[in-house]
């Protein structure tokens, strides 16, 4: 891996101190340099989890990804630096039900204490926050990881004066090899997020851009404005114009 390149992406300077406000600086510019995208899967380009992939399309080719490229990259880059980290399994929790078990994939890193850390779930926590129920507000909302039983944590966010579960987890560690059949699953599936249209997405210093379909969110300081492309021409020039991405 090219730390320095990978750095430069998210326009972060290496730093000798290996401490919890640098993680945080590292988590919040990837998610705000690097987006959330399943466009690979709409056109039924095979995703395989090889890192040394992940790295090309990432940092060579300009382009985002879904969790396991995200938080694949993410957790070698935080080993290269010097951080103790690895791969966690995660199941997501819909409107309608769970999804498919342990599918989703975030990051476990440890300091004084266990912190999970994601930058491949889409519009969620944009710092690194304990498995102890405290609350981490940022400009995305109002988070805490709660104890869920023996060895099972839920990401809640607070949505209306409600906790919200976003996802179950345990902390065991798990190689990204583990994912396979959950990548296969999130690439093939009609049950599946991603199979169902083009879904891309972005923080920002004061909210998120998100593309889905041909339709466009802005969100800035908590208000959205809501509008539709016209057509797919359109749509390829959004994407360049505010996510980088050229198809």
């Amino acid at each position: 891996m090219d730390v320095q390149a990978y750095l430069k992406r998210i326009s972060v300077e290496k730093e000798e101190q290996l401490t919890l406000e640098y993680l945080a600086k590292l988590q919040k510019n990837h998610m705000e340099k690097i987006p959330f995208e399943n466009l690979d899967v709409t056109r039924k380009v095979k995703i395989n989890l090889i890192i040394d992939r992940f790295h090309e399309k990432v940092m060579k080719n300009g382009r985002g990804g879904f969790c396991y490229e995200l938080n694949g990259l993410f957790q070698q880059l935080l080993t290269n630096l010097g951080y103790r980290s690895h791969l966690i399994a995660c199941t997501v929790k819909r409107p309608k039900g769970w999804a498919k078990a342990d599918t989703h994939a975030a990051i476990i890193v440890h300091l004084d204490r266990p912190y999970l850390v994601d930058v491949g779930f889409g519009d969620s926590v944009r710092k690194p926050i304990p498995l102890t129920g405290e609350e981490q507000t940022d400009v995305s909302g109002t988070y805490r990881v709660i104890e869920a039983g023996q060895s099972s944590f839920d990401l809640q966010r607070l949505d209306e004066d409600q906790w919200k579960t976003l996802y179950q987890f345990s902390t065991a560690g798990k190689n990204i090899e583990d994912f396979e059949e959950g990548c296969l699953y999130n690439q093939t599936s009609p049950d599946s997020t991603f199979t169902h249209g083009d879904i891309v997405t972005i923080g920002t210093s004061d909210g998120r851009i998100t593309l889905s379909g041909l339709t466009v969110t802005i969100t800035k300081n908590g208000q959205k404005e809501k509008w539709e492309l016209s057509s797919e021409e359109e749509k390829i020039k959004f994407l360049k114009e505010h996510f980088h991405i050229n198809i």
